[in-house]
């Protein structure tokens, strides 16, 4: 048995399997970077509905099929495409009341529901699209927020600077331990850069215009940057 060849073999895949030690990974400086844009919210979105108390469950959903349709024509004649206004809710539940004698608890009518989402891609206009949807009869408004459609394209310039700040961080530490900056080595954006405003409505019909200020998005950036520490400064 030719044990010398055997012996070379195990030899080599163990060395192979090593884990790599510490001094072999490239001494590197990392840190991360941030920085931010400000742009107002060019979309909005709001959930609007209908609800409708009957006795029984036809009259509830036929009553609450005719008023959603009011809405729904009042959102066509506003200007909303139909491919800015989806379903999101639609229900039918029996009401209940109470007996004090018993303790039972019966059913004495039925409410049928229904909400939709609308995208208003003029948020100069949310508030006259509100008052439109109350004066067609809708009785279920909230869940309002505002975005920034183009939040990647306005993070370019933001994510410049954070590349910035991330080398103005490594030069201080490496001036603080006497070394000097090489390449680098590797470069990855942190999580989530773009925050939604969100803000809630009341349900109740509004008797005076609605008032809704948009305001201003910040949007932030943040770089996780790795450089080199060069050798034989």
């Amino acid at each position: 048995m030719k044990k010398p060849a055997v012996l070379a073999a195990v030899l080599a895949t163990t060395l192979l399997a090593a884990p790599a030690r510490a001094d072999d990974f490239p001494a590197a400086i990392s840190v991360s970077g941030e920085a931010s844009v400000s742009a107002a919210p060019d979309l909005a979105q709001l959930d609007a509905g209908v609800a409708n108390d009957a006795k029984t469950a036809k009259e509830a959903s036929d009553a609450n099929n005719a008023a959603m349709g009011k809405v729904l024509l009042a959102l066509k004649g506003a200007g909303i495409a139909e491919k800015d206004y989806q379903t999101s809710r639609l229900s039918l539940q029996p009401q209940y009341g109470q007996n004090k004698s018993t303790g039972a608890s019966p059913v004495v009518g039925f409410r049928a529901s229904n909400r939709v989402t609308v995208k208003i891609r003029d948020v100069t206009k949310v508030a006259t699209i509100i008052d439109t949807l109350v004066s067609a009869g809708a009785n279920d408004i909230g869940n309002i927020s505002f975005e920034v459609t183009q939040a990647s394209k306005l993070l370019d310039d933001a994510r410049e600077q954070a590349v910035a700040d991330a080398r103005r961080k490594a030069e201080i530490y490496a001036k603080a331990t006497g070394v000097t900056l090489g390449t680098p080595l590797s470069v990855s954006e942190g999580g989530g850069p773009v925050p939604l405003f969100r803000t809630r409505m009341d349900k109740a019909p509004m008797a005076a215009p609605a008032a809704v200020a948009p305001g201003e998005e910040t949007l932030s950036v943040t770089v996780n940057v790795s450089w080199a520490i060069k050798q034989g400064q």
